[in-house]
């Protein structure tokens, strides 16, 4: 599929993801889901940042549809909702190192 076969509302549903995808703190969160599922917890112990601002974080990313969360008891696991958005963070991490 090519981005011109997509009407005026898949556009705008991928700007948004796009926007949401837009900050150094979400890219991080994406990269290290992007094999993996994690809770909260973990998230922010991998990366060294509060959890009240990963969970700030993981809320947009789930609300703008990059992510799922699953509830496991008293956990809840976050990951990324398409496999595809692995290819905009290989992108994003290419075209940063240029």
């Amino acid at each position: 599929m090519k981005i011109q076969d997509l009407d005026a509302n898949e556009l705008d549903r991928a700007a948004s993801m796009l926007k949401a995808i837009a900050h150094p703190t979400r890219i991080a969160i994406l990269s290290l889901l992007e094999d993996n599922r994690f809770t909260v917890s973990e998230i922010h112990k991998n990366l060294n940042i509060e959890q009240s601002t990963t969970s700030h974080h993981l809320g947009i990313l789930k609300d703008k549809g990059v992510l799922v969360s699953q509830r496991e008891g008293k956990n809840t696991y976050y990951s990324l909702k398409y496999e595809s958005i692995q290819n905009i963070i290989n992108c994003v991490s290419k075209c940063a190192r240029t």
